[in-house]
């Protein structure tokens, strides 16, 4: 569930750099001391007019870091080269997912940042293998999310039937098209490119700043290279200790709270919508035309389930609220179904880089952890959650489901508890859906010398970068001199959310405004 912005990348490569070898199940911090040749970067123009000084390259890494000398694959990176005199080295970007491209974030995070700040820095993006333009890219099963699907929810055993089907059939596909490339698709693997990507760099450290599933990677970059970590920035952090089944069900609870506020929303706009004052009653206003949906898609695409894809995002982040109740309005008060079909078209339908994003998303998680073999074990803990919060629930577990059938082994979650770091910067709002505070906290707890900043209230995913002024004085502070707030609390610094939005006061599309956002049409959805 991801639009993409897309990037031209060029590539080269030529001489130099080393980048250390893991164990096969690297599972330790320690790297073995086998080295590889990593090539050295040739940069060639990919300027865009948002970015004129983009830059692209690519580098070769192995695909199996055990056997450094087999099979090699491509990496795609991007860089806005540093002007300053200072230099303070790469600052390698990651958008999360896992499966978002970063090669179009470099671009965003060094005009967002203040120039005196991104001027010392070379900020480098990266698609991670399997991602965008580096290759090979994988795309499981092109157009597994085209409407109509089988609604989510499996009322009947019928409706069960056909999404596990759906399932099976994609893991299956994935398997067999990719047999040798799965196994090496995933979180371990990915850091161990990153250090490629470092030596190829020629750089002894590494600057990182990684949003949402990003917060993982770099996290465990940071476990099994502290050495080379400078600084570190995360923001909106994945839960480590709940990789990767746990997480997903904590999201459920965290997303049906963020339809609410939406609900809540739209009641005290009442003169705009005239969907009611009482958000339960508009709530359930939703849900009927959840079921009217069911029996009659809208445009013939719309079903239930795509009617979830098209709200899900508004939990990431509030911005597309206005359009969102635009469309539900439009349907329940003049059964006027066009906004609601544009709002699907511009939020939740999934384009060919959206089938790369979720095939690398699943490959990545289905990989990195045990996942339930058992389907009654699904069934079970999704109905007991479906009961207390159901908006979410059956859309997230079929979207993660081809997991209990995957064709791989799985490896074990790292531990990313570190004392061996300089001072970590991490970054939370209290209320985000995608990656609970639960998260921020334990990794804060984890991470000796981290200093955790709190957006109070806020409930956008990505919350640096996008408007809050407060967290980015803490983000540029950090940046320029590596000064962290300190408080001696479980808390270092809090900031106040920003406004939630307005109804929009023009009859604007929902295309218009490049959906409210550039930063969070870069972020990858579901985390």
């Amino acid at each position: 569930m991801r639009k993409r912005v897309a990037v031209l990348c060029g590539a080269a490569v030529v001489v130099a750099g080393t980048v250390t070898a893991l164990p096969a199940d690297a599972s330790t911090a320690h790297p073995t001391t086998t080295t590889v040749q990593t090539a050295k970067l040739s940069w060639k123009s990919c300027a865009t007019t948002d970015y004129p000084t983009l830059q692209c390259s690519s580098v070769k890494v192995p695909l199996d870091h055990a056997n450094p000398h087999g099979r090699q694959i491509s990496l795609a990176l991007s860089r806005v080269p540093h002007t300053a005199r200072t230099y303070q080295g790469p600052l390698l970007v990651n958008p999360g997912g896992p499966g978002g491209s970063g090669l179009t974030l470099a671009g965003f995070v060094a005009s967002s940042l203040p120039k005196a700040v991104a001027s010392q820095y070379d900020v480098i993006g990266f698609d991670p293998r399997g991602v965008g333009k580096s290759t090979p890219a994988l795309d499981c099963k092109p157009g597994y999310f085209n409407p109509v699907r089988p609604d989510s929810v499996p009322s009947t055993p019928a409706l069960e039937k056909a999404n596990l089907t759906r399932v099976k059939t994609y893991a299956a596909a994935c398997g067999k098209k990719y047999a040798s490339v799965l196994p090496y698709i995933d979180t371990i693997s990915a850091v161990q490119d990153m250090d490629s990507i470092r030596a190829a760099l020629g750089a002894k450290k590494i600057n990182y700043f990684g949003y949402s599933y990003g917060t993982y990677l770099g996290a465990v970059y940071a476990k099994l290279f502290p050495e080379r970590v400078r600084r570190l920035v995360l923001d909106s952090i994945v839960d480590p200790t709940g990789v990767w089944y746990d997480d997903n069900l904590g999201q459920d609870y965290a997303f049906n709270d963020r339809q609410q506020a939406l609900m809540a929303w739209i009641a005290k706009y009442d003169s705009t919508y005239k969907l009611g004052t009482d958000p339960a009653k508009i709530e359930a206003k939703w849900y009927a035309m959840r079921k009217a949906l069911a029996k009659k898609p809208a445009g013939g695409k719309v079903g239930a389930s795509e009617l979830e894809d098209t709200y899900i995002p508004g939990g990431y982040y509030n911005g597309y609220w206005p359009y969102l109740a635009e469309a539900f309005a439009a349907y329940v008060n003049d059964k006027n179904a066009d906004p609601l079909v544009e709002a699907y078209d511009n939020f939740a339908a999934i384009d060919a880089s959206g089938d790369n994003g979720y095939s690398v998303y699943t490959s990545v998680q289905c990989r990195d952890a045990s996942w339930p073999r058992d389907w009654n074990q699904w069934r079970k803990d999704n109905w007991a959650a479906y009961d207390k919060a159901p908006f979410m629930v059956w859309n997230n577990a079929w979207y993660n489901a081809p997991c209990a059938f995957w064709p791989t082994r799985t490896k074990q979650p790292i531990n990313i508890a570190n004392g061996k770091l300089p001072p970590v910067l991490l970054f939370q709002a209290t209320n985000d859906a995608a990656t609970p505070y639960e998260g921020g906290a334990t990794v804060h707890q984890l991470l000796a010398d981290s200093s955790f900043v709190v957006e109070q209230g806020g409930g956008n995913h990505g919350i640096t970068l996008s408007g809050n002024a407060c967290l980015d004085k803490y983000l540029a502070t950090y940046l320029t001199n590596g000064k962290v707030p300190r408080s001696g609390g479980e808390v270092d610094a809090v900031c106040q959310k920003t406004p939630d939005p307005k109804p929009l006061t023009t009859a604007k599309s929902a295309t218009s405004t490049a959906h409210g956002s550039t930063l969070h049409g870069l972020l990858g959805f579901r985390g």
